[in-house]
């Protein structure tokens, strides 16, 4: 039974308790959570696959990011905004997603809004509610690591604000966390000081 430190893999290498459950894991964690991303696209489909994650485990959502990329046309907001209502028919029956009617029907709004972005604006706006790293201190355990925080209830805001849908506090935190806002690798873990 983990403590929730930093426990060692298959490889010997410390790593987030929480990643070791699979190989999906193990590579997720090792080289994209945490890890910072960029580009209006790219926030979009973390942004989306957070919400889609929604009273679901992580690992339901990363393996079917395939059928989401297909299904979604790979993100592209300004593909998804243009989808129809045969396009939503489409997703409600497609059996490599989530089918959840709220969850699609989100995803398929933000677009809409995000369309009407300018180019970086989404980017800005996320990344403009990153904490100062260096002023956190690294979580020793899981327990350390919060499920929502001032500067996420300030992005989920700002996101509400702007028209988008499904991206309360919590989504907010998973989805900095994801991107690489904050560092939540726990202090043993190898992945900490990847950049």
């Amino acid at each position: 039974m983990s403590t929730g430190d930093a426990v060692a893999g298959p490889d010997g290498a410390l790593r987030c308790p929480w990643a070791l459950s699979t190989a999906d894991y193990v590579t997720y964690h090792d080289e994209e959570w945490g890890r910072a991303v960029h580009g209006d696209d790219a926030l979009y489909e973390r942004l989306s696959l957070e919400a889609f994650q929604s009273g679901l485990s992580w690992i339901t959502i990363l393996r079917r990011r395939a059928g989401f990329r297909a299904a979604f046309a790979g993100f592209a907001i300004a593909d998804v905004a243009a989808f129809t209502d045969e396009d939503r028919g489409r997703l409600l029956a497609d059996e490599g997603i989530i089918r959840n009617r709220a969850k699609i029907d989100a995803t398929l709004a933000n677009a809409r809004v995000l369309a009407d972005w300018a180019p970086g604006e989404l980017d800005e706006l996320i990344w403009s509610h990153a904490p100062d790293r260096a002023a956190r201190p690294a979580p020793k355990t899981l327990a350390d690591v919060p499920a929502i925080t001032p500067e996420s209830t300030a992005l989920s805001k700002a996101l509400k604000k702007r028209g988008l849908r499904f991206v309360g506090p919590t989504t907010a935190y998973a989805l900095m966390q994801a991107c690489g806002l904050v560092n939540d690798h726990l202090s043993g873990c190898v992945a900490r000081s990847a950049p």
